[in-house]
């Protein structure tokens, strides 16, 4: 009975040793959140899509690669004016197609996707343990509750279900602003990988 006493006493002590830094990191988790919503809004004024563009850009560059006048393509490749993505990418890529490098714009491409899914990995991974640490601040108070309930202490009770209930709060609306920016990220990238595929395929039908 002693051992399982001492084993219900550790768990115990383990679990009320996590409330502070789990308060801690969800409070770390808004104000990060915070600094994402600042972040979107700035990607957002800048997120400027022009299909024409897109499309002149391609074509001049599939008649110069044609002609085999590859410093030409290149500057074509220059002058695409699209989203910040695909923009960059055009210019890296433009670097490549000065020096008759084409199979390296594919490999460029590939650089490009991984650095869109490290983006959305920040918003994703707050969406995923903010909640999680909410949950945590939530059942770790109800242990200190439950006892101030049987020794009749009003107060004791009251101020843990206060911090339960704040943790649940705060872990919900930082994973509920993080999920937002996720979805609608992952349709911007979409949408700029598709401009970079084309790009792509106007390079390989040029080939």
């Amino acid at each position: 009975m002693d051992t399982t006493s001492s084993l219900f006493g550790i768990l115990y002590t383990f679990s009320s040793s996590l409330l502070y830094p789990v308060v801690i990191i969800l409070l770390l988790l808004v104000l990060f959140s915070l600094i994402l919503i600042g972040e979107f809004l700035s990607e957002y004024a800048k997120r400027n899509r022009d299909v024409k563009n897109l499309e002149s850009c391609c074509l001049e560059v599939k008649d110069k690669i044609t002609d085999n006048s590859y410093e030409i393509a290149a500057e074509s490749l220059r002058n695409v004016k699209q989203n910040f993505m695909v923009t960059s990418f055009a210019k890296e890529a433009a670097g490549h197609m000065e020096k008759n490098r084409i199979p390296a714009i594919e490999w460029l491409s590939q650089e490009y996707e991984i650095r869109m899914a490290k983006r959305l990995e920040q918003t994703r991974i707050v969406a995923t343990i903010a909640p999680m640490l909410g949950l945590m601040g939530t059942l770790i108070p109800l242990g200190p509750a439950l006892i101030g309930l049987s020794q009749g202490d009003i107060v004791q009770l009251a101020n843990n279900l206060m911090i339960a209930f704040a943790t649940t709060v705060v872990g919900l609306f930082a994973g509920t602003i993080a999920y937002v920016l996720t979805q609608v990220r992952k349709r911007w990238y979409w949408q700029d990988m598709a401009d970079i595929d084309y790009i792509l395929d106007t390079l390989e039908v040029s080939e």
